[in-house]
């Protein structure tokens, strides 16, 4: 790809795949959700220049379960970068999702764009916090990388999403993250999951935007849990070399009757 071409992504998220196949979340086969997605992404092929998986990839940490995911994205041949969310087991995504074209660098360039992936996972936690140590790696990789646009992504939304039981699960320090950003005027957008629904937000020229589960969908507004009949989806975008972008939810049409009770999610 020569260094002025438009770079398009699909961002995937919060997929929730399990050991067993037949392993169902809130009464939803994350696995059947994910196919129909997965089948889209095919018919969109042409179109996509790589897919981030921003998280909670697995249900339940399971090597089986990232088999799963090796197997089903590798049909696509685009090549993919990931990162851990909070249901994630970071040492088997590491010996399992770097074959092919799935790839575990955390620090890349496409196009004009530098993209820097982040773990805002806490082990045995269901918050988000980034250690002093990947801030500071986020800091050195801005100073070294230059002026051209950069795209961060990680698994926790760092705003208040406006659902009480959502917004205890945060990441839990957004302010040291935005003290490194303020300092790169180049960072134009940041990615993240967790909240299963559609977000986007600007500061200071940053666009933030929170992407819908390839599974279920948590209602947005909530003050607690509770399920959405939207149905599965994933965000794309188009990162131009000004800087500028645009971006795109793209639903799919499956359908699951769920139970609406709540869980220890």
């Amino acid at each position: 790809m020569n260094q002025v071409s438009t770079v398009s992504i699909a961002q995937i998220t919060d997929i929730h795949l399990f050991a067993s196949e037949s392993h169902q979340l809130l009464g939803m086969p994350t696995i059947e959700s994910f196919k129909v997605v997965l089948e889209r992404l095919k018919e969109l092929k042409s179109e996509i220049d790589l897919l981030l998986l921003t998280g909670d990839l697995s249900g339940d940490g399971t090597y089986d379960s990232y088999e799963h995911l090796q197997s089903l994205i590798h049909q696509l041949q685009i090549p993919t970068y990931w990162l851990p969310g909070n249901h994630d087991c970071a040492i088997a995504m590491n010996e399992i999702l770097n074959v092919g074209m799935i790839s575990r660098r955390k620090s890349f360039q496409r196009g004009n764009w530098n993209f820097i992936l982040l773990n805002s996972a806490v082990p045995g936690r269901v918050h988000g916090h980034l250690t002093t140590n990947t801030l500071s790696w986020l800091d050195s990789e801005l100073a070294k990388l230059g002026n051209n646009p950069t795209l961060i992504a990680f698994h926790h939304p760092p705003f208040l999403v406006n659902s009480a039981w959502l917004d205890s699960s945060g990441l839990k320090n957004p302010e040291e993250l935005f003290a490194v950003i303020d300092r790169y005027p180049q960072v134009k957008l940041v990615l993240f999951g967790h909240i299963h629904q559609q977000f986007q937000r600007q500061r200071h020229n940053v666009g933030y935007l929170g992407t819908p589960s390839t599974c279920i969908q948590f209602r947005s507004h909530s003050p607690t849990f509770a399920i959405d009949q939207k149905a599965p989806g994933f965000r794309l975008l188009k990162l131009y070399p000004s800087g500028s972008w645009e971006t795109s939810i793209e639903r799919v049409p499956y359908f699951h009757p769920l139970e609406l009770a709540a869980t220890g999610y």
